[in-house]
């Protein structure tokens, strides 16, 4: 006899809302931009500093407008998500990827979180918190009303899902 509630590590079907490259292409911005910009004005405002300041700063911008460029649209490719009636199942990772599975039995809390560049974006981050040693599973670059359906789907399968999630 199979046991049809049994949960298995798969790809997961769902992508990330499109608005995410350009969210992730904004926090990279920033955070390249902050120090290439001091460096360059540092270098501007002190002559006899210029060269060790501007230089680095120059190798900086290039290697940030690389990382604008091309990561967001890896990050996209890469990044899936999916809830069912059994499990969530996520994808992420840069170089090393990490493919999750938390069954809704093990499944404690269900958040979202919208912060600053998130909200100008129009996205959310789910974050399902299960009985696991590895932690919770974040789902960033959702849809925010996505987000909040998905939030009350898993709230309302796991509350009917028997198990304690320990």
């Amino acid at each position: 006899m199979v046991n049809t509630n049994t949960v298995a590590l798969r790809p997961p079907r769902h992508a990330l809302d499109r608005r995410a490259i350009a969210w992730w292409r904004a926090q990279s911005a920033l955070v390249f931009g902050v120090p290439v910009v001091a460096l360059v004005v540092l270098g501007l405002l002190i002559p006899a500093a210029a060269v060790p300041l501007l230089v680095p700063g120059a190798v900086l911008a290039v290697l940030g407008v690389a990382w604008v460029i091309a990561l967001p649209l890896w990050w996209y490719r890469v990044h899936r998500w999916e809830n069912t009636e059994t499990a969530v199942y996520t994808r992420s990772g840069f170089v090393w990827q990490e493919w999750r599975v938390a069954p809704l039995s093990r499944i404690q809390t269900v958040d979202t979180l919208r912060g600053p560049l998130e909200q100008l974006f129009g996205l959310a981050t789910l974050t399902v918190t299960t009985a696991s040693a590895r932690g919770a599973i974040k789902i960033r670059g959702l849809d925010a009303e996505v987000a909040a359906r998905v939030a009350e789907q898993l709230t309302e399968l796991t509350q009917a899902t028997p198990g304690d999630a320990t």
